[in-house]
C-alpha cells in the first residue's frame, strides 16, 4: 500500500492519484447523463433549463469542496506532524460542519429558487422548468456536500480506492435511474432531478457509514469539540476551491445572459454541452490535484523540502502532457460529442460543434492553474491559492466574455 510518507516517483504518483482522477471524472460523467437524457427525451427547453439553473446548484454545493480541500490540507499536515488524535478531531469537526451547512443551504435554496431563476433572466417555461429541477436537487444538498467533502478526505485517509468505489456506486445509481425514470417511464425533468438527488444521497451516506465505524484507514468519525478557529482555518485553506466553484458559476450565469441575448435558448443549450464536456476534461486536472494534495500537505508538515520540489516538478510534467492530449481530443471529438447531445437539431448541432473548435484551446492552459491553486492550498497558503483562482475563474473570464462578445459576437463568447 502506498503511504503519504513515501517517496513519489512518476509511477507511484500516477498510481496514487489515479483513483482520485477516475473518481472525479466519473462524478462528472454521471452529472452529464442528466443532460443527455433530458435533451434526447424531454427536449431542448428542459435541457436549457438544466444548464440554466446548474450554476446556482454548484454554488450551493461548493461548501463541500471547500471543507474537503481545506480540511484535507490541515489533516494531512497534522498527520505529518505525528498527531493522529488531533487529525481525527479535525476530521470529525469538519464533517459535522459540512452536514450542518448543507441543511441550511438546502432550505434557503428551496425557498429562494423561483426568485433566483427569475432574476437570472428565466421566463415562461424556462423559468418553470428551472425551478422544478432545482428544487428537487436541493433536497439532497446535505448529502451532496458530504459527498464532495469525502472525495478529498478519502485520499487523506489513504483510501482513495474506497472513495472511487463510493463514487462509482453513486454514479451507477444515477445512470440506472436516469435510464428508468427518463428513458423508460418518461418522467422528464423531474425524473432526471430525482435520479441525481438519490445518487447524491448514496454518495454522501456510504462514506458516513464507513468512517462512522472502526475501519482500517487513518481517520474515523468520533466526538469532537467546537473549534471555530480550526473551522475558519479550513475555510481559509479551501477558499481558493470555494472561490473557483463560485466564480465559475457566476461566470456561467454571465455566459447564459449573454447567450440568451445573442442566440436565445439554442445558445444556452450549446454552452451547456461545452460545459458538460469541460467538466469531464477538467475533472482530470482536479482529480490529480485532489490526489496529490495530501502528499504535499504531509511532506510540508514533515519539513521534506526536497520531496516537495520533486512533487512540483513531476506534477508540472504530467499536467502539461494531459493538457496537450485533452486539447487534441477536444478538437477531434467536438462534433461527435455534439451529436450525442443535440443531434436532433441541425442548427444547434452546427453551433455546438463550431464552439468546440474554439473552446478546446482552453485545455492547454487550465490544468496548470488548477494544479497551482491546489498546490498552495496543500501548503496551507490559502491566500495565494485564492488569488490564483479569483483571477483565473472570475476576473479574466468576466472581462473576456464582455469584451470578446462585443468584438466578435457569438464566437467571442
Amino acid at each position: 500500500m502506498i503511504q503519504l510518507s513515501d517517496h513519489f516517483d512518476y509511477k507511484r504518483l500516477l498510481r496514487f492519484t489515479f483513483p482520485s482522477v477516475v473518481m472525479l471524472v466519473f462524478t462528472s460523467i454521471y452529472g452529464v447523463v442528466d443532460g443527455f437524457f433530458v435533451s434526447n427525451f424531454a427536449g431542448k427547453t428542459p435541457f436549457a433549463a438544466v444548464n440554466f439553473i446548474f450554476p446556482v446548484l454548484i454554488i450551493l454545493g461548493c461548501a463541500g469542496f471547500m471543507f474537503g480541500t481545506g480540511g484535507s490540507a490541515l489533516i494531512a499536515k497534522t498527520l505529518g506532524e505525528g498527531d493522529g488524535r488531533r487529525a481525527n478531531e479535525i476530521f470529525s469537526l469538519l464533517v459535522a460542519w459540512g452536514a450542518a451547512c448543507g441543511v441550511v443551504l438546502a432550505v434557503l435554496g428551496f425557498v429562494l429558487m423561483p426568485s433566483i431563476a427569475a432574476r437570472l433572466g428565466a421566463q415562461g417555461q424556462l423559468l418553470r422548468d428551472s425551478v422544478r429541477y432545482g428544487r428537487i436537487i436541493v433536497l439532497a444538498l446535505p448529502f451532496y456536500i458530504l459527498q464532495s467533502e469525502f472525495q478529498c478526505l478519502f485520499v487523506t485517509a489513504e483510501k482513495p480506492k474506497l472513495g472511487l468505489a463510493a463514487t462509482v456506486a453513486a454514479g451507477t445509481v444515477n445512470m440506472v435511474l436516469d435510464a428508468l425514470l427518463v428513458g423508460v417511464l418518461r418522467w422528464g425533468l423531474e425524473g432526471a432531478a430525482a435520479a441525481t438527488a438519490v445518487s447524491q444521497l448514496v454518495g454522501g451516506a456510504l462514506p458516513l457509514a464507513y468512517f462512522g465505524r472502526r475501519n482500517s484507514s487513518l481517520l474515523r468519525l468520533g466526538r469532537c469539540r467546537f473549534d471555530g478557529g480550526m473551522v475558519l482555518k479550513a475555510c481559509a485553506n479551501g477558499a481558493s476551491e470555494l472561490m473557483s466553484s463560485i466564480s465559475m458559476s457566476v461566470v456561467s450565469m454571465l455566459y447564459n445572459a449573454q447567450l440568451m441575448a445573442k442566440a436565445g435558448e439554442d445558445g444556452v443549450a450549446a454552452y451547456g454541452v461545452l460545459m458538460y464536456v469541460s467538466l469531464v476534461f477538467q475533472a482530470i486536472f482536479i482529480g490529480y490535484s485532489v490526489g496529490v494534495a495530501p502528499v504535499v500537505g504531509y511532506h510540508h508538515g514533515a519539513g521534506s523540502r526536497d520531496e516537495l520540489k520533486g512533487l512540483l516538478r513531476r506534477s508540472a510534467v504530467l499536467i502539461g502532457s494531459f493538457s496537450v492530449a485533452m486539447c487534441l481530443a477536444g478538437e477531434g471529438l467536438g462534433r461527435p460529442l455534439a451529436i450525442l447531445f443535440v443531434g436532433y437539431d441541425r442548427a444547434l448541432l452546427d453551433m455546438t460543434a463550431h464552439a468546440f473548435s474554439i473552446f478546446s484551446i482552453s485545455f492547454l492552459f487550465s490544468g496548470l492553474a488548477i494544479f497551482g491553486s491546489s498546490f498552495f492550498t496543500a501548503l496551507n497558503d490559502g491566500l495565494t491559492s485564492a488569488l490564483i483562482s479569483f483571477l483565473r475563474t472570475l476576473v479574466f473570464q468576466c472581462a473576456a466574455v464582455l469584451l470578446f462578445s462585443a468584438l466578435w459576437g457569438l464566437d467571442g463568447i
